[in-house]
């Protein structure tokens, strides 16, 4: 079983590589993600907490991320985003804060090309 310091560094490197992948992606592209990341959002919102814990939407989120990485579909990054998304909510992970301030600014990386999708 991984230390929580050590969980932390592989969500930060994941997360750290989803960013990159979402600010590095062509226009059509992060269309891909930011319509896989509102489904996400959606489906999860449908998936029940487990005692507290939102491992159930961890992991209902890793299962469709790996069905799309498999099909290297850039929407993996929506899904990868908010099963992090979801991890870091629970504040019980060290450095959970630090963590929130980069999904913050992917998730508003995100928005941002939606708005100027829509003007």
């Amino acid at each position: 079983m991984k230390s929580v310091p050590d969980e932390t560094a592989d969500l930060l490197e994941t997360l750290l590589f989803t960013l990159k992948m979402i600010i590095e992606s062509s226009g059509r592209d992060k269309q891909r993600i930011v319509s896989a990341y509102h489904d996400a959002r959606s489906f999860i919102s449908t998936v029940d907490f487990d005692g507290g814990s939102a491992r159930p939407r961890i992991e209902a989120c890793l299962e469709r991320f790996h069905a799309y990485k498999e099909d290297d579909d850039v929407a993996a990054a929506g899904w990868m985003l908010t099963a992090i998304q979801e991890r870091v909510a629970e504040r019980n992970l060290y450095g959970w804060r630090k963590l929130q301030d980069i999904v913050d600014l992917a998730v508003q990386e995100l928005l941002l090309y939606e708005q100027t999708l829509l003007h």
